[in-house]
């Protein structure tokens, strides 16, 4: 994805951990090392305008959920998007569906996060927030 940024004419900037610096990507126009991972989670907060999660492993579903919990707090209310290509997320959507109903969110889960199935349909719900 990162590539087709470039190509395109638009710029990376990467944020990393000082564990993982040597497997940075070497040709973003910008890298940012961060000492640790909330450090690196405070850092894509405050860099970013909207927050897309992407298919990956613990690590992103961890920022993910520490990002929402902080919406659900109203402590930013910047647009998080989870990305369900081919259906990776359904089980956290049902989930975070039951934790709605059973009343364990003080917001809509639509408040806090949109499941795009596609990156057409994550695209489409960018472009309507600032039409």
């Amino acid at each position: 994805m990162a590539s087709g940024v470039q190509q395109g004419g638009g710029k990376i900037i990467g944020i990393s951990v000082e564990l993982l610096k040597q497997q940075a990507r070497k040709d973003a126009d910008e890298m940012v090392i961060a000492k640790d991972l909330g450090e690196r989670k405070a850092m894509l907060l405050k860099r970013s305008d909207v927050l897309v999660m992407m298919v990956g492993g613990i690590g992103t579903l961890d920022e993910a959920t520490e990002i929402i919990e902080l919406k659900k707090h109203h402590t930013h209310e910047k647009p998080i998007i989870i990305l369900n290509t081919a259906g990776f997320y359904e089980g956290l959507e049902e989930q975070l569906e039951t934790m709605e109903q059973e009343g364990m969110l003080p917001r809509p889960l639509s408040e806090l996060v949109f499941f795009a199935d596609t990156p057409q349909e994550a695209i489409d719900y960018i472009s309507s927030l600032v039409a």
